[in-house]
């Protein structure tokens, strides 16, 4: 197992960070101003995302890129690195077409989707013309278990009716969002041949964000950070599409959204290393500034503590995601082992970056819950990740089975570690 970056990724970090520095870190300011001004996306943007496409810097993040397909085919391992220096400015993933849930819904698509649907919806995407929303968590059920989702398709006469209510849905007040995934309860029986059982009664249908009966409520704000792509609450309500707008088959949409989960949970562990090693360089910088007491704040002894341990967390969390993203490109893994491995990165960065990000706050002091510095926001970001995309006990759960299992395996191997009077004295003696 080797996580040495290979020579491609290699160049595509030190291009990335040069396009960065050169281009975007510019813009960042500019950035927030057209956003505080209602001015969403920023005029700039279009051109930033027309040079990205230009450089090579596009739909990095595809391992089923095909060769007629925009953008630079990479597996898991070698994305890695990039959505990690992509995370240190949150909205710049736009600008090189690997923004969530874009991401996860192309690779839906790209799996899935038939030709039709490939060509009014995939290209699109893949091109930056359009952005999208996949909506599974509703209000008023633990969305953690999908088995419990209300929102309902029936199918009616050569069409989809969809009726529900999800929450949290986002990329939804994106301007430019025309495609919303939704994951739905079929509000009738199997038909004959299909899967049967709990895990069979959801399909994943497509609607155009403009078809009559959606209607975006309002956008959520996350620990009163409104978002501007939004965090959506929409209703839906006799929405109506034509019965071709299935994805995938019908039935099978809680195994799409668990292939989906992999690679999705990946890139939000590295965009959330990236944001930590930015937080930690931050408040490295600031006590050597900063003095209290007469003294730097890099000389108190619990400071130096907070930095060496930032220090380790981040690393040892890197070294996770990467095993993780590794066992996803080479595929061999067995299901269960590889589900808990997916699921303990996103325990341990959500919970990294809370950790990480309060130290850093607490250096900075006042400052630190302004914001002049991201660290407000990356705090708010890494909260809400302990229950985005399932909360840690649902992971921690996923992680518990699985070494439960592999103890029933092997259950009994273990007993020669014990030293019992009885197992003492039926030792062989030593002459």
């Amino acid at each position: 197992m080797d996580f040495h970056h290979s020579p491609k990724a290699q160049a595509l970090c030190q291009q990335l960070e040069a396009f960065m520095q050169q281009y975007l870190l510019p813009y960042n300011a500019a950035w927030h101003h057209s956003v505080q001004q209602g001015v969403y996306p920023p005029p700039f943007l279009e051109d930033l995302k027309a040079l990205a496409r230009e450089e090579g810097l596009w739909n990095l993040f595809l391992p089923g890129l095909r060769a007629d397909e925009p953008g630079t085919c990479l597996g898991n391992l070698d994305y890695a690195p990039l959505a990690e220096i992509m995370g240190r400015l949150p909205w710049v993933a736009e600008v090189f077409n690997c923004s969530a849930p874009d991401t996860g819904n192309m690779e839906l698509l790209n799996r899935f989707a038939t030709p039709r649907q490939h060509a009014q919806w995939l290209l699109p995407l893949m091109e930056g013309r359009i952005r999208s929303a996949f909506a599974m968590s509703e209000p008023d059920v633990a969305s953690s278990d999908p088995t419990n989702l209300q929102t309902t398709v029936r199918r009616e006469g050569g069409q989809l009716v969809l009726n529900g209510r999800k929450w949290f849905i986002t990329g939804a007040a994106h301007p430019h969002c025309r495609l919303l995934i939704v994951m739905c309860r079929n509000d009738e029986a199997q038909g004959e041949g299909e899967p049967t059982g709990a895990h069979h009664r959801h399909s994943m249908v497509l609607v155009p964000m403009d078809t009559p009966g959606v209607q975006v409520v309002r956008n959520i704000a996350v620990l009163h950070h409104h978002a501007a792509e939004g965090h959506c609450e929409i209703l839906l309500r006799d929405v109506r599409v034509p019965d071709d707008h299935v994805l995938g088959g019908w039935g099978e949409g809680f195994a799409m959204a668990q292939a989906r989960l992999g690679p999705g949970r990946v890139h939000h562990c590295m965009r959330s290393i990236g944001q930590c090693e930015l937080a930690l360089a931050l408040a490295s910088e600031r006590t050597l500034e900063r003095q209290a007491f007469g003294k730097y704040l890099s000389d108190f002894s619990n400071v130096q503590e907070w930095i060496a341990e930032s220090r380790l967390e981040i690393d040892q969390a890197r070294l996770l995601v990467l095993q993780a993203a590794w066992a996803l490109d080479q595929g061999t893994a067995e299901p269960a082992q590889l589900r808990a491995q997916v699921a303990g990165i996103k325990v341990v960065v959500a919970r990294l970056q809370t950790r990480v990000v309060d130290r850093a706050m607490q250096i900075f002091g006042a400052m630190g819950l302004s914001p002049d510095t991201p660290l407000a926001y990356f705090w708010s970001w890494g909260r809400a990740l302990q229950l985005m995309d399932g909360p840690d006990e649902v992971h921690l759960r996923t992680v518990a089975r699985h070494e439960l299992a592999r103890a029933r395996a092997r259950r009994g191997a273990t007993a020669a570690y014990f030293t019992t009077p009885e197992q003492l004295q039926a030792s062989p003696r030593i002459r």
